[in-house]
């Protein structure tokens, strides 16, 4: 059962009194197998609390969380809390092996954070295997009390989270994958709140219902917690005005569909301006990586008039309800029309004279059959397997201790801190590459950053198998994206493209296929923090890298002290 209490705290500025209350919220989280019927299969899914989505928190910018998470599957599991900014509470961000190590079945630890000058949509999930293919929820931030939205109060607000089901085990997809060398097995749904919705069999009887009447103005809080799948989403003749993303208040602007990688929150305000009736929202796959198997099936729910002609409620007897026309499935025109409207709705502090100026490439690889593999196990094209790097380093997680643990405590051996701030070898990184360039190395590197630090990073897409729109997520910070572009980037032309007065603020950024993205930020927050791309599949592969951000002077530009209950390796 999920306890929740309240309780009002005072925090004293450490300079002059100011008194800022918030209050503590207190959840427990079972994570459990759960009997869970779609497409007219049970599995038994790995849950919180026995839900599907788990639980919403609804929180306010300025409360602190207390989480116990108690782990009753057989697997080993964490929860990220994904976007929140983790000042100086690195113990609590969640990936395995990287913060902390995994809660192992049986066990529990509490994660301890507070949301600090944060408002509007992030999600929670599991950040161990695949386990977030079922194991994941809305975090809703409002204002502080007294405070209020940058736009008309909406009557209603409805979260819509985006998820992606397998008829079968995802752990034992992603197991088979890492056998054979090949890609995972595709998904068989999409899914809106949980529910495939009426496109797939056995769905219809449970498709998720959202109330609007006529007049309303309602915010949606869209989130992608799909696995692998960038998606499309849209409502049936009804347009969309975005207001905010990743938890950041955007300049609004219309638009009749979004697009959301995976990590990635979109919110948006709809009005209730069309006849009394039902109209179907839906979402399906963008698909950039062309030649590239995926799932591609339409999932979709119900916005549905409160004053809606009887007839039409029941569904069954009634006109079906209206469908809305979605974007084609390698549609990237509309991709970047949408991404390019992003703007901050002010003038904001972007960093400008910069310390660390860095250039990451990202892509997938093939390596070649080790002599000792039987060819079952590489099913990769041509008898290779799949993997991933950035800067043609593959990452790999240690399995013995976590790297926040290793950094604090001085252990060695456990990573390095020769992670390239440049790719070791420049190439026509969107052209044919040299099939040389396909077998990335192995390794645990780290990039240091020194404690403020203004950091630009700039990251591109290489062609290596096939360019692909990549979701890229840095935990424990913001960031400006301050440009993208298409081909390679060139630092003579496209500087002089920045945004440096009103970029969006992101936590997740769409790497565009063939092409590049600026991003900024300060390195204000001491720890070590992952940086990956949010397409499972591919962090599976070694597609990440993590930074380690030094302590700056005092407590208050210090990584706290552990907690007591931090699992035990």
């Amino acid at each position: 059962m999920e306890s929740f209490n309240t309780i009002l705290f005072f925090l004293i500025c450490s300079t002059m009194l100011c008194w800022v209350t918030g209050e503590v919220q207190r959840h427990q989280f079972v994570i459990q197998a759960t009997p869970v019927k779609r497409l007219c299969n049970t599995h038994m899914a790995i849950t919180v609390n026995g839900m599907l989505p788990g639980p919403t928190l609804e929180v306010k910018n300025g409360d602190t969380l207390e989480i116990e998470v108690v782990n009753k599957a057989k697997y080993n599991a964490t929860i990220h809390w994904h976007g929140v900014r983790q000042m100086r509470t690195g113990w609590a961000d969640g990936p395995e092996f990287v913060t902390q190590c995994p809660i192992r079945p049986g066990g529990s630890y509490t994660y301890r954070f507070t949301i600090e000058g944060q408002e509007g949509t992030l999600w929670w999930h599991a950040h161990s295997s695949w386990l977030r293919a079922t194991v994941y929820g809305a975090l809703i931030i409002r204002p502080r009390e007294g405070e209020s939205y940058p736009f008309p109060k909406p009557k209603r607000e409805t979260a819509i989270v985006l998820g992606e089901w397998w008829d079968a085990n995802p752990i034992d997809v992603v197991r088979q994958a890492t056998m054979t060398g090949a890609a995972p097995n595709n998904s068989d749904a999409y899914t809106i709140n949980g529910q495939p919705g009426d496109l797939y069999k056995c769905s219809s009887k449970d498709t998720t219902i959202v109330p609007i009447d006529v007049g309303e103005t309602n915010l949606l809080r869209v989130i992608n917690a799909a696995l692998n799948q960038p998606l499309f989403f849209t409502v049936a003749n009804h347009k969309l005005t975005v207001v905010g993303a990743d938890a950041s208040y955007l300049k609004p602007f219309a638009t009749s569909v979004i697009m959301l990688g995976p990590g990635q929150t979109t919110d948006v305000l709809i009005q209730g301006n069309q006849l009394p009736a039902r109209y179907y929202m839906a979402a399906r796959a963008y698909q950039s990586a062309q030649n590239a198997p995926f799932d591609n099936t339409t999932t979709t729910a119900i916005l549905e008039y409160k004053s809606a002609p009887c007839p039409a409620k029941k569904g069954i007897n009634g006109p079906k309800p209206i469908m809305p026309s979605l974007p084609a499935y390698n549609d990237t025109n509309t991709v970047t029309a949408f991404s390019q409207s992003f703007r901050s709705p002010r003038k904001v502090e972007v960093p400008t004279e910069i310390d660390e100026s860095l250039f990451f490439t990202v892509g997938l690889g093939l390596n070649n059959c080790p002599p000792n593999f039987p060819s079952s196990r590489c099913q990769g094209p041509n008898g290779t397997r799949f993997t991933a790097s950035m800067n043609n380093v593959s990452f790999v997680l240690p399995q013995s201790i976590s790297l926040l643990q290793a950094h604090q405590h001085g252990i060695p051996g456990v990573f390095t801190t020769d992670f390239p701030g440049t790719p070791p070898l420049k190439f026509d990184y969107t052209g044919n590459v040299s099939r040389s360039l396909y077998q990335p190395v192995p390794g645990t590197k780290l990039y240091k950053l020194k404690y403020g630090s203004k950091v630009q990073i700039v990251i591109q897409d290489t062609s290596i198998v096939t360019p692909e729109n990549h979701p890229i997520h840095l935990h424990g910070y913001d960031f400006y994206i301050v440009a993208e572009g298409f081909g390679n980037f060139d630092p003579k032309t496209d500087t002089s493209k920045f945004n440096l007065v009103d970029p969006p603020q992101r936590n997740t950024v769409g790497v565009p296929v063939n092409g590049w993205a600026a991003i900024r930020f300060v390195a204000d927050n001491p720890g070590v923090w992952i940086m990956h791309c949010h397409l499972d599949v591919h962090i599976t592969w070694g597609l990440a890298m993590a930074f380690v951000v030094e302590n700056g002077l005092g407590e208050l530009q210090s990584l706290q002290a552990p907690p007591p209950d931090l699992p035990i390796c």
